[in-house]
Formats: C-alpha cells, structure tokens, sequence
C-alpha cells in the first residue's frame, strides 16, 4: 500500500482520492483509514511531495557612516485625475544624508527608468565602482535584469528587502511619508505635467531646506555636502553666548554642542541595537 502511495500517480494525492480512483477502477486495497494509520507510521500524514519553498530571505543589514556609502531607491505612485491613472515616481536616497541624489517620474514601472536615474547619481556624485550599496524592495523593476546589469557594470553592490517587510526600506518609506503628508499635496493630480510640477518644488525643498529629526535637525544638503559640523559649531557658539547673558534659563547647564549620528543602519544588529538604545 505504501509503495501505491508513493507511485507518481498518487504521491500528491490524499488518501480519499487514492481510495476512490481504486474504487473506481474496480480496486480494494485497504480502507482511507487504513491508509491514514500507514502514512501515520511512517510520518507521512503530511503533503508527501517534494515542494516549492519560498527562499528563507535574508534580512538586510547594511551600515553607512558617510554620505555615498548606501543608497535606497523605491518607486511611490502619484494619482492622476481619474480613478486607475497613476504616475510613477522613483527617488534615489542617500541614507546617510537623507539626501535625494536623483529622482524621475513617469507613466510606468519600468527597469529601463531605474537604469537611467541610478546612472544620473552615478554621475552627477562622481562614484567609483565599488564605493556604494544600492538598496530597493524586490518589486519587477529593482529585482529585473535591466537594473542588475547595470549595478554590475558600475561595480555597485545591490541588496534587496524581505518581501512584505516595509522596516527593510524605512528611509525611501519615511521620505514618501514626508511628501504625502505635506499639506499642497493633492488628492489628485490634473496630470503628469502638474505632478512633474510638485516634484520640482517639493524635492529641492526636501534637501534644501527641510531640517530632519534624524540628522540633528539639519537639511539633508548641509550633511551630503560636509557641512553640517560648521553648521552644529555655529549652532553652540549661540547657545553659549545665550547662556553666559542668562544661565538660569539653561537650568541642566552650559548647553552642550550636538552631535550628527555617527552611523545609519537598515536593520542594525541586535548588540548594536541594544547599545543604542542605552544611549539613548
């Protein structure tokens, strides 16, 4: 009975329909519970052929403590004027910096687009192969070929995020975030023009002059182009010159200088976590 189990013809069946095509072919060879009590025995109460496996991903793990160490790129679709129109904009983000190093927008998810942004960064921060980690999420266009080889031809390393794991690209997540919730952002847009539009304003205006809470209140600009230690000095000189004309408004002291983090991580490891979170 167990090798009729195991032929090609029943290995993917359960027991009720094994029992029921003998049957019907004018076959008895146990009883379905009989068949239960063997495949029990031998530990095969169970799908008994071989099967496709998602892969056991990987969570990324990935350390910048420099501008143009790690890039994170993802596409967020903008909604056009009528239901199901969609344009598509892609950003490439320095995750040191939190600065947009390049971005496009189009009327379609494709590889071909990625390549062309991806190569525009590549350029414009005079990258050497070897020098930057791009990361994206496994959707069509950052898992295709188009956008691999041309990693692979600019000697840049990729890495993806675990499928449905948002936490494995917080920094494109948390940069979309911003625009969204940015009060000119529309419902709706009248149409790519007009979303083109936003995106010339708002973008520059994302690196240029937004001060981010995870860069000790600085613009993105000022850390990816070295001068955030200038501008954190300036920021103490003021504070010290406040606190000598009035220290009982400083009731913990002389104000203490602040500090850029020193290190951007996509899922830190544990010990590193930890450590962290003492320090916080």
């Amino acid at each position: 009975m167990l090798s009729v189990l195991h032929s090609k013809r029943f290995i993917d069946k359960s027991p009720g329909e094994v029992h029921a095509t003998l049957l019907d072919e004018e076959t008895y060879l146990c009883s379905e519970r009989t068949m239960y009590r063997i495949l029990g025995e031998c530990d095969e109460v169970r799908e008994r052929r071989d099967q496709l496996r998602h892969p056991n991903y990987k969570k990324p793990e990935l350390l910048a403590t420099a501008p143009n160490q790690v890039w994170s790129w993802d596409i967020t679709k903008l909604r056009g004027p009528v239901k199901w129109t969609y344009y598509y904009l892609y950003v490439l983000l320095d995750i040191y910096s939190r600065y947009v190093v390049a971005w496009l927008l189009a009327d379609r998810e494709s590889g071909s687009h990625a390549k062309r942004m991806i190569k525009q960064a590549y350029d414009q921060q005079n990258i050497e192969p070897g020098q930057v980690t791009i990361h994206a999420d496994r959707g069509p266009a950052p898992a295709g070929k188009v956008v691999a080889q041309l990693l692979a031809d600019l000697g840049l390393t990729k890495t993806h995020s675990r499928p449905h794991v948002s936490n494995d690209n917080p920094y494109s997540e948390s940069q979309f975030k911003t625009m969204k919730y940015r009060p000119e952002f529309p419902d709706r847009f009248g149409s790519q023009p007009d979303a083109l539009g936003f995106c010339r304003v708002f973008l520059p205006w994302y690196n240029i002059e937004h001060r981010h809470s995870g860069i000790a209140m600085l613009t993105p600009e000022m850390v990816h182009y070295g001068r955030a230690a200038n501008v954190l000095a300036k920021r103490h000189d003021v504070l010290l010159v406040a606190y000598a004309a009035h220290p009982e408004r400083f009731p913990n002291g002389p104000p203490r200088p602040q500090q850029l983090p020193a290190a951007a991580w996509i899922n830190p490891p544990a010990t590193t976590a930890a450590t962290e979170e003492v320090l916080h």
